[in-house]
């Protein structure tokens, strides 16, 4: 019965592994990929030749084991096998009992028991029947899903899932420096007067008279016939400095976790760090400059805005040409928040039946908006957008994010407890604040 059923499930078995590839030889003959659906067929028919080929191997391995205990009952005697039918089963129901008895019916002292008997066909009625003590082992048979207990326990996969994080961009877009001061300086312009005209060749020697506007400030000159003289352009600087910030958080643990379960430090730390950059990516968008926050683009005093105009395409191009024609920087990027970046996707021809304005569900390439390519970033509201050469903001790295661990803070000596730190320390600034356009994308 035991082989019978080991031959069935091996031919489903190798049915399914048949199906499964004659679906992979037909998508190789037509030299193409496997569709969804075949994907899924070919899954599921390798699933299934998995699945019964190991029941038809413990249907093999449980077919020796009955034959093996048949053949001990056999060389025992009547004894031993009774309770076994023709084909060598037992019933569910004394599962228990039957490995029990085999292991008696298979000790020495039961066969040196049986000895006297062996030639009268079993013990007769009347007879005096006793044998030596009998040691028994504990048995653990898996007769039900919790027959061991105890023993049983979960396997731990090693597996820790965190709640997720949003995706970083802002640092890949700015320029990045290193400083090891505590403080950086930089100067900008904040004005320039393009005064340069064509200048005639001089006819006389004579000086002119210079007069000054008490009004504007022009000057003009007076007995000038000579000519020659170069107009005076302007320009005005400013001295900035950036101070370096640091940006930091620690959390308690306790030695013995940390001893016990090596993959927790390695946790705790890549967590810490992921704080301190997602705080860092807020702050570069968003610091207000005030008590130990960066001086963020959005609030650099300087920086264009474009109001709301038709619609979010409009406006954003609108903000482009400001940046072009004010800021005199070529926009690389635009800012945009997630919610607003769909919008974007989203946009058909004719309401919500036309062709998509972009490449559509399909595309594989970067996203552009007005030859700009898109920085999706949860650092900025939904309903505005940053429009910009972003290589005119600048971060300089005073110390990279560094952790630490310590028993150094407060009593954690004698508790067994450490304090897991993370810190970076960083300056930043926008060294050409009208190369950033702020702007409203709803009215």
């Amino acid at each position: 019965m035991a082989r019978k059923k080991y031959d069935e499930l091996q031919q489903i078995a190798a049915k399914a592994a048949a199906n499964a590839r004659q679906i992979a030889e037909k998508a190789d003959h037509e030299a193409r990929s496997l569709t969804d659906d075949e994907r899924k067929d070919y899954d599921n028919e390798m699933a299934k030749a998995a699945d019964f080929l190991q029941q038809a191997r413990d249907a093999k391995a449980d077919a020796k084991i009955l034959a093996d205990a048949k053949a001990l009952a056999d060389e025992i005697g009547p004894a031993a096998g009774e309770d076994l039918d023709a084909q060598g089963q037992v019933s569910d129901g004394v599962q228990r009992v039957k490995n029990l008895g085999l292991e008696i019916v298979s000790s020495a002292q039961f066969k040196a028991a049986m000895a006297p008997f062996k030639d009268r066909g079993g013990v007769p009625e009347r007879a005096k029947f006793s044998t030596d003590p009998i040691h028994v082992k504990g048995l653990f048979v898996g007769g039900d899903e919790s027959s061991a207990g105890a023993f049983v326990t979960p396997e731990q996969s090693g597996i820790f899932e965190t709640l997720g994080r949003p995706e970083l961009k802002l640092r890949s877009a700015i320029s990045l420096r290193r400083t090891g001061s505590d403080s950086v300086e930089y100067v900008r312009q904040v004005s320039h007067t393009n005064a340069a005209a064509p200048v005639a060749e001089a006819t006389s020697s004579a000086a002119p008279t210079a007069t000054a506007d008490t009004t504007t400030g022009d000057v003009t000159f007076a007995n000038a016939a000579g000519g020659g003289y170069k107009p005076e352009g302007s320009w005005a600087f400013e001295r900035k400095t950036a101070t370096v910030k640091t940006i930091a958080e620690w959390v308690p643990a306790t030695k013995r976790a940390l001893a016990d379960a090596a993959q927790l430090e390695g946790l705790i730390n890549d967590e810490l760090r992921a704080d301190i950059a997602e705080t860092e990516e807020l702050q570069i968008m968003n610091g207000d400059g005030s008590g130990e926050n960066l001086p963020g683009i959005l609030s650099t005093e300087g920086i264009q805005s474009q109001a709301f105009t038709t619609d979010l395409f409009v406006t954003i191009r609108k903000a482009r040409t400001k940046a072009r024609t004010v800021g005199r920087v070529v926009p690389n990027a635009v800012a945009m928040n997630p919610l607003d970046v769909e919008t974007v996707d989203l946009a058909r021809e004719n309401g919500d039946t036309g062709k998509f304005y972009g490449a559509g569900p399909f595309s594989m390439g970067p996203r552009t908006l007005w030859g700009m390519p898109i920085i999706e970033t949860e650092a900025i509201a939904a309903g505005r957008a940053l429009v910009g050469d972003f290589s005119k903001a600048v971060l300089w790295d005073r110390e990279q994010t560094t952790v630490s661990i310590t028993d150094s803070h407060a009593d954690f000596f004698i508790r067994n407890l450490v304090a897991v730190l993370a810190e970076e320390r960083v300056a930043f600034g926008v060294t050409r604040p009208t190369a950033f356009v702020q702007a409203a994308l709803a009215a």
